[in-house]
């Protein structure tokens, strides 16, 4: 297992979930539980929202990083961090050492994320918030 071997060499103590993001979500273990969680170029962002903000306690950040397009996402994702108990909160772009452009996009968790979300990944990709 890639993730424990890293574990162990670094000499660092930590747990190797395996699980879908939507289902870990859901076990009162992980739901709300984090002060931060991160994502990088998976999907759009009201769609990483989804995934990620149900493990953020109120008052933690979720943090993603996103390409050229971070704006135009904000914007889309807006309903859906409403919705999710999130907002954003900064906005930080920088240019990486080969000219491409990436923003970070930290959303606080305002409040708690309805039960139902996030949804089984096939409704989050038909329909997404």
């Amino acid at each position: 297992m890639f993730l424990q071997d890293v574990l162990d060499k670094l000499n660092l103590k930590a747990e190797v979930v395996h699980s879908r993001a939507e289902e870990g979500a859901q076990d009162k273990k992980y739901r709300e539980k984090f002060d931060i969680a991160t994502s990088r170029a998976v999907a759009r962002l009201n769609v990483l929202a989804e995934y990620c903000l149900p493990y953020v306690k109120k008052g933690g950040v979720f943090i993603a990083m996103k390409g050229p397009a971070a704006g135009e996402e904000s914007l889309e994702a807006a309903n859906a961090l409403k919705i999710l108990g999130g907002t954003v909160k900064v906005s930080q772009e920088y240019t990486l050492s080969d000219e491409s452009n990436r923003t970070l996009i930290t959303i606080e968790k305002m409040s708690p994320t309805p039960a139902k979300y996030p949804r089984h990944n096939s409704k989050i990709k038909k329909q997404p918030l």
